[in-house]
């Protein structure tokens, strides 16, 4: 696959879900459906390995298979497709990244070590060290609000400045203040934002989302995008009603039921009704959502938000 470039990263990317059967196993021949049905929806992309792919829970052996699949799929189609390469430790990060190289995938998505957060030095060590291996496939940083260290806009500025190898960032965004301090970021690099903010990160200078809508609907988000893109007040106007959705119904997974951004993500899927099979459930020790609340989820949905299911 080409690499991507910073302007060339935009649009509708979704997720891969990891289904997951009862005896803890991932059902790669739904993983297989999924990715058709990516297809069949025109998604922009398709990422691997976020939180929604639960990469944490994996063993080396899934991970190599379940990235052989994605980008099988995926060249097949002509689908820009991400691995991410998210690991709490930077030699496991390196070692994916190594093993990966011959898949040539769009780009890597890479978190920061975990363990104990870093210094910006060795922010600045860690990525720079990932971009010179990983050349001349680019990388996109994955900075989410539960990191143990978030960057700053002038520490995104710093990371620009450092390392041409990256090319954009998938982040929680922010408010007006937040958007003018990364201004001279947005300008250089492809920002990602979450996908039920997608209308006013758009307008802001973001330039797309890895997608929790698109766990809910993949085409209805894509048609949402593009709705963004060619009449932005009708995609603004929906996506407010997205956003209101999103809060009153997705959201209480988490503010509600105290469950992970993971659960939220595998309950709109499941509600979404788009992979028949899935289930909400998730890899041990965590937890998943009730069928209460997919089916409070999907009743709402519908009701609230159709344009994604037309």
């Amino acid at each position: 696959m080409t690499p991507l470039t910073a302007d060339r990263l935009r649009g509708n990317w979704a997720t891969l879900l990891l289904p997951i059967q009862s005896d803890d196993a991932i059902d790669f021949g739904l993983l297989a459906e999924e990715l058709d049905h990516f297809v069949a929806a025109q998604v922009s992309g398709v990422y691997s390995n976020g939180s929604a792919g639960e990469f944490y829970t994996q063993s080396e052996a899934e991970f190599d298979r379940l990235q052989a699949l994605v980008a099988e799929r995926c060249e097949r189609a002509g689908l820009p497709f991400q691995i991410g390469l998210s690991h709490s430790s930077a030699q496991g990060a390196l070692d994916r990244l190594r093993r990966t190289r011959a898949l040539a995938p769009s780009a890597y998505q890479v978190t920061l070590p975990d363990w104990f957060p870093p210094t910006l030095p060795e922010v600045l060590a860690f990525f720079e060290r990932m971009a010179a291996e990983a050349g001349p496939i680019p990388l996109v940083v994955y900075n989410p609000p539960h990191a143990k260290r978030r960057l700053t806009p002038a520490e995104w500025l710093e990371l620009m400045t450092r390392v041409p190898g990256i090319i954009g960032a998938k982040v929680a965004g922010g408010d007006e203040g937040w958007y003018e301090a990364m201004r001279p970021v947005l300008e250089r690099w492809s920002i990602f934002i979450p996908g039920h903010r997608l209308a006013d990160g758009l307008q802001r200078g973001a330039r797309g989302a890895y997608s929790n809508v698109a766990c809910l609907s993949p085409a209805g988000a894509q048609r949402w995008y593009e709705q963004c893109v060619h009449a932005p007040d009708e995609g603004r106007a929906l996506g407010r009603r997205i956003q209101a959705f999103w809060e009153g119904s997705v959201a209480p997974v988490i503010t509600v039921d105290g469950l992970s951004n993971m659960a939220a993500d595998k309950a709109a899927a499941v509600a979404g009704g788009w992979l028949p099979g899935l289930t909400p459930r998730l890899r041990w020790p965590y937890r998943w959502a009730s069928p209460e609340r997919v089916k409070s989820i999907a009743e709402r949905a519908r009701r609230e938000v159709p344009e994604l299911f037309a």
